[in-house]
């Protein structure tokens, strides 16, 4: 039976015998022109465009230089991408999933625990968030029988184009093989994830696209704020030297002038002088509001917000609180995007040589765990109440809610050594009664023997009397209590009947039973012993 790639097009086993580059010479030779160099705003432009008519080389060695040489730049996307290094992974099969399918999940996780470096390829995955694709070369080998991928190698962008030719698709990056719209990439040979920063083009998708005009205007704002310090940094060296003096004296005093700012230490003809004037005044205030406003650009490009990779000038404990929310949401939204690339690019392809799977729907996906540990304190306080109140509560929500796992069959328990130590205080000093205690109890008190007092005949009557005049409350409110639709319904009926409880009967029935309650106990009141 053929082999299918995730698009329904079978491939030849060939292709898996040696990596796509192996034969690409020309490629591995090449070096990186630096085009940050120099680099001037109508270069930039036409940088830019050029990527956009398919020639990605220029763009994505700009980019690498960016990264290298600003370091806040390198720090905000670094906090990004390293973001996704401590997520938990797993591949769950598809919805209605049969046994198989069970177990094809389960083998495909297998496998990618088993890959070399796994970390690292997810890693090199998130280089497309700035360049807007990173590609991962893979190479497949025999391992116990299985065709499985033994390296990913992360590939540089400069080896990439888009094709020109008209009947082919504009966003298909290739490879450079010095043809006119380059060589295809053989299926299953890539991990090729391209991120989506923003929507558009291949060549337009990348974060640093946003990032290359701030990049370029504050090299401005710092180059200048070099050359701001080299000039008002330092103070203004006069020499003075005698009429007499030769072109070899003059030439050796303006050497000491020039030197003397630097290595502190000079030599001059005796009779000549050096005068230090006061430095000269200047402002850098204007080089620093640029270059801190360029930075604050690229924080919110990258991270969302500016409090999460700086302390900010008006920043509050709230704020960098909303603005690490907003990171997480960036976070989660690049590991749905890295899930869909290696569900498609690498659980597929495995399952494809191994399982003979040909439908890409029924995949099973790899997901990224994303989701944050509730808060135990908050939860342990009220799910309990909740529960007592009547709520039918899952166990398995408690468990994925709190990231706690579930005990496996067999496996050992926590338990408390003592139950009474998760009552309050308050409750401890009176233990409940065991079993053996309340049999107890009753043999020596039998109910039986228990004789009704006074006060028992007077509960008895006011309970008949308050059932009496409650009842004009107490049905109504129970009837819209069972036909309430809202607690606005529910509300408005207990206002109703609230109306037609009689007041003057409630308060003579209270009034009776207080005063009956009182006569008894003034009776009853037993007698202080004598001395």
């Amino acid at each position: 039976m053929a082999i299918l790639d995730q698009f329904g097009n079978p491939i030849s086993s060939q292709q898996l015998q040696e990596p796509q580059t192996a034969r690409l010479a020309q490629l591995r030779s090449e070096y990186e022109n630096h085009p940050s160099r120099g680099l001037t705003p109508p270069r930039l432009a036409q940088i830019l465009q050029s990527a956009e008519r398919g020639d990605l080389t220029a763009q994505h060695e700009l980019f690498q230089d960016m990264e290298e040489k600003d370091g806040h730049l390198f720090s905000c996307m670094q906090t990004r991408r390293l973001a996704l290094q401590g997520l938990d992974w797993d591949v769950l099969p598809p919805k209605n999933a049969s046994k198989q399918e069970v177990e094809w999940a389960e083998f495909a996780k297998e496998a990618l625990q088993g890959l070399r470096d796994f970390d690292d390829l997810v890693f090199d995955m998130t280089d497309a968030v700035g360049h807007g694709f990173a590609a991962m070369e893979l190479t497949w080998g025999l391992v116990d029988g299985m065709r499985l991928p033994v390296d990913a190698v992360h590939r540089p962008h400069s080896w990439f184009m888009l094709p020109t030719s008209p009947d082919l698709n504009r966003n298909e990056l290739r490879l450079r093989d010095a043809s006119a719209d380059g060589a295809a990439l053989w299926p299953f040979g890539w991990v090729m994830h391209q991120h989506r920063a923003r929507s558009g083009y291949t060549a337009r998708t990348g974060l640093y696209r946003i990032l290359a005009w701030p990049f370029l205007f504050k090299n401005y704002s710092v180059r200048d704020l070099a050359e701001f310090l080299e000039i008002y940094g330092l103070p203004l060296r006069v020499g003075t030297y005698n009429p007499s003096a030769t072109k070899e004296d003059k030439a050796t005093l303006l050497r000491a002038v020039v030197n003397i700012g630097h290595d502190a230490a000079a030599i001059i003809p005796e009779g000549m002088l050096i005068d230090f004037k006061e430095a000269a005044k200047g402002d850098n205030k204007a080089f620093d509001a640029m270059i801190s406003l360029m930075e604050r650009t690229m924080s919110k490009a990258i991270l969302g917000g500016t409090l999460t990779s700086g302390e900010g000038e008006h920043g509050t404990q709230a704020l960098g609180n909303v603005h690490n929310e907003l990171r997480h949401d960036l976070r989660d939204a690049d590991a749905r995007q890295l899930g869909n690339t290696l569900t498609r690019q690498l659980v597929y392809p495995i399952l494809a040589l191994n399982k003979g799977l040909t439908d890409m729907r029924r995949c099973p996906r790899l997901v990224f765990d994303t989701q944050e540990p509730e808060n135990l304190v908050l939860y342990s306080d009220a799910v309990p109440k909740l529960v007592g109140m009547g709520m039918k509560i899952p166990a398995r929500w408690a468990h994925d809610k709190l990231k706690i796992p579930e005990a496996a069959k067999g496996e050992e328990l926590l338990v408390l050594p003592r139950p009474e130590a998760t009552l309050p205080p308050e409750d401890r000093a009176v233990p409940p009664p065991t079993a053996p205690r309340v049999a107890q109890l009753k043999a020596q008190t039998p109910l039986s023997n228990m004789q009704p007092d006074a006060l028992d005949a007077l509960a008895q009557e006011m309970l008949g009397e308050w059932q009496e005049t409650m009842g004009p409350l107490v049905t109504p409110v129970q009837a819209a209590l069972a036909n309430a639709a809202s607690f606005g319904d529910f509300s408005a009926a207990l206002e109703a009947g609230l109306a037609d409880v009689p007041p003057a009967e409630l308060v003579q029935m209270l009034a009776r039973g207080q005063f009956a309650a009182h006569m008894w106990g003034a009776l009853n009141r037993p007698e202080k012993p004598t001395a």
